[in-house]
């Protein structure tokens, strides 16, 4: 052998990153997002619609009460996993308040933030080769902490024609003897879709009789609009709260992204074992931000109701100027802060000589050629439609949108 020849591996080399991480798909509404944000910080103009982030500042009195909490030496320290006790009784009070139910502190699990409840809760109830019903479209991260659990994410599509509802009928022609659990999500990221207390009812009675646990996030509870309203699927249905795990955090309503609380409230034998779980993954969240929460979720909803008419506002704006685009389509969304126009009738047709083909190959358009970002339809489901956050200043709104009506108006 050559003294230049460099000795072979006596062992056959093992792939550096497991499969079942590899196999996860980035979050392309975060991609999304911190692409806008590298133009931006590179001086181009760009307008994003691609993160759901309230655009306000977190209410003074909740930042305040993490100053205060800061001071002192005793949220220096490790806390119960589960979550500072006062903040489980204060989330227990809310969701009597918000939510028409009692639930005791013990089954509450203060998280970091929603997607960690979210993972955690699929987690605990499912096994391998379990299936997950998952109305679609749905938000990106469902389907990869379902396959992560070692579940089988099973789609159940609802179009702009069902304005994104998805029915009984549908959801039981999915169904099969593996089926273990179903994601509710009202109001409805990514579409903005709101469940009327019927469809909720008919639904959660529907996963009763056939012993379906349900998954549902609640996390854009306070906004609606129009004649919509929240319905908590277990004031709906209370027969469902022993197979019932409620999502929710303060990210949203309070415009709290940043401060990385979320919760999970689910039957004791199961909220025990996320806890388990839980204090070798993360332990404790961070207690000036628990104390912030509990300022938050006590406090009255005057603040929210302020961001609420905001977005309210801009998604009639928002809403009126796509609806005056050529080949898009677009349910009015009655909550969250989103809108899910459907762009079906501008696929296939040439743009500054380009022709799209998929709401991805649009998407890129859209950036390239008027520096807005929005999130395709290929995140949440199928092809054909873009996400636009309403989350935003009025007139960035309008200017992002002008754009958009602007390039595909050019449309042939």
């Amino acid at each position: 052998m050559s003294q230049n020849t460099p000795a072979q591996p006596a062992f056959t080399p093992k792939p550096r990153v497991s499969a079942r991480i590899a196999a996860i798909a980035e979050s392309a509404t975060l991609a999304v997002d911190a692409k806008a944000k590298a133009l931006k910080a590179a001086g181009r103009p760009v307008i994003g619609f691609g993160a759901g982030e309230p655009d306000f500042p977190t209410p003074d009195y909740i930042v305040e009460a993490a100053v205060a909490a800061a001071k002192d030496p005793a949220n220096h320290r490790y806390t119960p996993a589960a979550g500072l006790p006062a903040l489980r009784e204060a989330i227990a009070a809310k969701t009597l308040r918000d939510s028409g139910y009692e639930v005791s502190p013990g089954q509450v699990l203060v998280t970091n933030g929603g997607k960690q409840a979210v993972y955690q809760a699929f987690a605990t109830v499912v096994d391998p080769g379990d299936e997950v019903l998952l109305p679609a479209p749905y938000w990106t991260t469902y389907p990869e902490a379902i396959r992560l659990a070692g579940g089988v994410p099973v789609e159940v599509f609802a179009g702009d024609d069902q304005g994104y509802l998805v029915t009984v009928d549908q959801l039981e022609a999915a169904r099969t003897e593996r089926t273990k659990a179903l994601l509710f999500c009202s109001p409805s990221n990514p579409t903005g879709a709101v469940y009327s207390p019927e469809q909720t009812a008919a639904i959660g009675r529907w996963a009763h009789e056939h012993g379906i646990w349900v998954l549902t996030d609640e996390i854009y509870e306070h906004l609606t609009y129009d004649d919509a309203v929240f319905t908590p699927i277990v004031r709906a249905v209370p027969e469902l709260a022993n197979t019932t795990i409620v999502l929710n955090g303060v990210a949203k309503t309070y415009a709290m992204t940043g401060w990385r609380v979320g919760w999970m409230i689910g039957p004791p034998d199961v909220i025990k074992a996320v806890t388990n779980l839980q204090s070798h993954l993360t332990s404790n969240v961070a207690n000036v931000s628990q104390r912030a929460a509990i300022a938050a979720v006590s406090g009255d909803l005057s603040a929210v109701e302020t961001m609420r008419t905001a977005f309210d506002r801009r998604r009639r704006t928002m809403v009126e100027m796509l609806g005056q685009i050529d080949g898009v389509r677009i349910p009015v969304p009655r909550g969250a802060f989103y809108a899910y126009p459907s762009v079906a009738g501008v696929l296939g047709r040439t743009i500054r000589g380009v022709t799209p083909t998929t709401s991805a190959q649009l998407a890129t358009l859209i950036l390239e050629q008027v520096e807005v970002a929005v999130v395709p339809g290929e995140a949440f489901g199928p092809s054909g439609f873009l996400r636009l956050s309403y989350a935003l200043g009025d007139d960035d709104l309008v200017e992002g949108v002008s754009r958009i009506q602007s390039l595909l108006g050019e449309a042939e």
